[in-house]
């Protein structure tokens, strides 16, 4: 075809996928809603009522583009941390972000380094502009961080990454355990700390922050606890050289106006996020409560999800699925064996997880049958 766009060869070999299926998806082809919202690890509590408040009057404001600079929301996020601005810079969710610190450091061939069923939006990013994935088996539903170091050191990675907590398991590291693993990064290896749950960790799991650490980038989001992931804005943490670079290739107008409103009035809002990690305690225990009640182990969590360990292999638990699914409850899994034994659960409110403990005794029950 004379007329073809002429794709680059690395995309010309790449599946048309995405890493995720979203729910919107899902209820298009069954026609139906869902009952319950509970595999995005979205905040089904929503945003502060002062960030639904700003963002609403900066609707008025849509026909404008968005501060490029994200000024205000940068200067606020540095004031919060204790920080110049100059080691922080804004992106369309922890998503955006990641692609651009691939797009930043990884070319054709270059090796980087991840977990086997790790967060796979980082996978697709890294095969998108030519990396080659090496990946590591979970230890005792953890990332593992000596094996993460020994196999960067080995293919010489440009990136490591590892999530602290971890999605899809809900494990979690020490402050400890990761500050033994930057000071051990191998020269030429930048550690891609992602801290999307770090609102959730208990005490002693977020090292503090050292933004001019050249070893090591932090990803952080309004996704989670502050209930904006339709607003999509994450922000990194590192040095100022290599947040600078970010102005090379980061789409400059991708945080709306409303979006930047938004996250400048959910920082403020220590009361809400306090109410927000009560809630997410107690549906934590709920969901526990419910998968022990029917024969499941509920994983430790440090997030606001709750992995379930189904007791057998990936098909079952797959059956599982299939079956809260069928009965109109969104829930995922991990992809990867073993760790696709389990299902994952994210918290929700009481009507939710009325609804999932209603719906999993009789997806349960047809996965024993092999329906």
């Amino acid at each position: 075809m004379p007329h073809a766009p002429r794709f680059t060869r690395i995309v010309a070999d790449l599946p048309a996928t995405v890493p995720f299926v979203g729910p919107e998806a899902h209820m298009r082809a069954s026609g139906r809603r869902f009952r319950a919202r509970l595999g995005a690890n979205e905040s089904v509590f929503g945003p502060a009522p002062g960030a639904i408040a700003a963002m609403r009057a900066a609707a008025a404001e849509a026909w404008m583009y968005g501060d490029s600079e994200n000024h205000d929301l940068r200067s606020a996020l540095a004031a919060h941390h204790g920080i110049d601005p100059a080691n922080i810079t804004l992106g369309e969710g922890i998503d955006g972000l990641l692609g651009n610190l691939v797009r930043l450091l990884v070319e054709p061939g270059d090796a980087v380094v991840t977990s086997a069923g790790a967060y796979p939006t980082f996978d697709y990013h890294v095969a998108g502009f030519g990396g080659v994935l090496h990946r590591v088996p979970f230890r005792d539903d953890h990332e593992d961080p000596e094996a993460l170091i020994e196999a960067a050191a080995a293919v010489r990675a440009r990136i490591l990454y590892l999530s602290n907590p971890d999605n899809p398991m809900g494990s979690w590291h020490s402050a400890a355990t990761i500050g033994a693993m930057i000071d051990n990064m191998p020269p030429g290896t930048l550690l891609l700390l992602d801290e999307a749950y770090c609102e959730f960790a208990p005490a002693g799991t977020i090292p503090p922050l050292t933004p001019e650490d050249p070893r090591v980038i932090r990803l952080r989001t309004f996704s989670k606890a502050h209930g904006l992931a339709g607003a999509r804005v994450g922000y990194a943490i590192g040095t100022a050289p290599l947040i600078a670079a970010f102005d090379k290739v980061r789409n400059h107008f991708g945080i709306s106006r409303i979006s930047q409103a938004g996250a400048l009035a959910a920082l403020q809002d220590a009361d809400w996020l306090a109410q927000v990690q009560k809630r997410v305690a107690s549906a934590r225990g709920r969901l526990a409560g419910i998968a022990e009640g029917h024969g499941l182990a509920a994983l430790p969590s440090a997030t606001n999800f709750v992995t379930m360990d189904c007791g057998r292999d990936g098909d079952f638990a797959r059956a599982v699925l299939r079956g809260l699914m069928a009965r109109d409850i969104f829930v995922r899994m991990p992809g990867v064996a073993p760790l696709d034994r389990c299902i994952r659960v994210s918290a929700g409110t009481p009507a939710d997880l009325d609804a999932f403990a209603d719906a999993l005794p009789g997806a349960l029950s047809d996965a024993r049958d092999g329906r």
